[in-house]
């Protein structure tokens, strides 16, 4: 009975971590979809937050769980998984996130959370503990997918400029209604792929705690994933949104709208391939594509610049967090 009680404890604090997990990463990533809605002002903040809050909320039911079955199954080996491990990638993660929030850096959740995982890994069973073919290909993506965000939103846009070059001035209402329905697009894209993550983490403890004997998904599971991005996009990311946006580019309502349709696409190919990706580094990328199309002076290199060394530094820094994280946590029976 002692160790069921201890069991169940250990059980709820992963459930709380991850969900401040999510919470958190709505309330930096959900920030950075609504960057280009509020910036080119095709909407008020509070009310595109609120809509992509919705969407966010419905997007994990619509996708699937791939994302988290390769973050829960396709990284680490999962007989080192344990309620110790869990709990020392979340906290590190989730020191990571709030470091980066409160500096207002859109640094990737998704890096801080795999660093996190591989640095508990290498702290409690070596590098063999990791599922490198795994990780390798996850990084690949991680690399990929900003680039894809900036080459699409680039070609996107001078695609947009080609056969709009007569129209009126007033195609920039037309754009700023799309805009709308492409953000709404993306945050069921981002809803699908960020959640899971949380939801993963959850379905790890269930497994670790011994409430289930393998990798499944309960539906409350999903709507804690949910429900917890849903309530930290609808609550803030002011900060990032300035950053995100009129900071590295002054976004006009046809910009908006080709980075939105850009990151929208790459974003709902990583849901179907089972990736978890940094919805941040896509939209950051597509909006750098955006502005280079129409002209490169007119981004602001040195914000790209602050961002990028955000994304360079988050995934090690995690790693080292992690294991120090690991090495902290008393070694406890219900932890094992």
């Amino acid at each position: 009975m002692r160790c069921w009680v201890d069991l169940s404890v250990v059980l709820g604090i992963i459930i709380v971590g991850a969900a401040a997990y999510g919470f958190l990463n709505g309330y930096k990533d959900a920030a950075g979809i609504t960057a280009t809605v509020i910036s080119s002002r095709a909407m008020r903040p509070r009310n595109a937050l609120a809509l992509v809050a919705l969407a966010e909320l419905c997007g994990p039911f619509l996708f699937g769980i791939a994302v988290a079955s390769t973050l829960g199954k396709g990284l680490i080996v999962s007989t080192v998984v344990t309620p110790r491990f869990i709990l020392a990638s979340l906290a590190a993660a989730l020191v990571w996130n709030v470091a980066m929030t409160v500096l207002g850096l859109p640094a990737s959740s998704t890096h801080a959370l795999v660093g996190a995982l591989i640095g508990v890994a290498f702290a409690s069973a070596g590098p063999q503990a990791v599922l490198w073919d795994g990780v390798l290909r996850l990084f690949a993506v991680l690399l990929l997918s900003p680039v894809l965000g900036f080459a699409f939103s680039y070609l996107l846009l001078k695609g947009v400029f080609f056969f709009s070059r007569n129209a009126s001035p007033r195609v920039n209402t037309t754009y700023k209604r799309l805009q709308v329905l492409t953000m709404a697009l993306l945050g069921l894209s981002h809803g699908s792929n960020d959640a899971q993550k949380s939801i993963g983490l959850i379905a790890m403890g269930l497994v670790a705690t011994g409430q289930t004997a393998v990798f499944a998904v309960p539906l409350w599971v999903v709507f804690v994933g949910g429900g917890s991005l849903a309530l930290g996009a609808f609550l803030g990311g002011e900060r990032v949104i300035r950053t995100v946006g009129g900071k590295i580019f002054r976004i006009r309502p046809v910009h908006g709208f080709t980075a939105q349709l850009a990151s929208t696409c790459i974003v709902l190919a990583a849901n179907i391939s089972g990736q978890p990706i940094s919805t941040t580094q896509v939209v950051s990328g597509a909006i750098m594509g955006a502005g280079s199309s129409e002209s490169l002076a007119k981004v602001r290199w040195l914000t790209v610049g602050n961002i990028a060394l955000a994304w360079l530094i988050t995934l090690p820094s995690a790693a080292l967090l992690a294991a120090l994280a690991w090495a902290l946590l008393p070694d406890f029976p219900a932890l094992r």
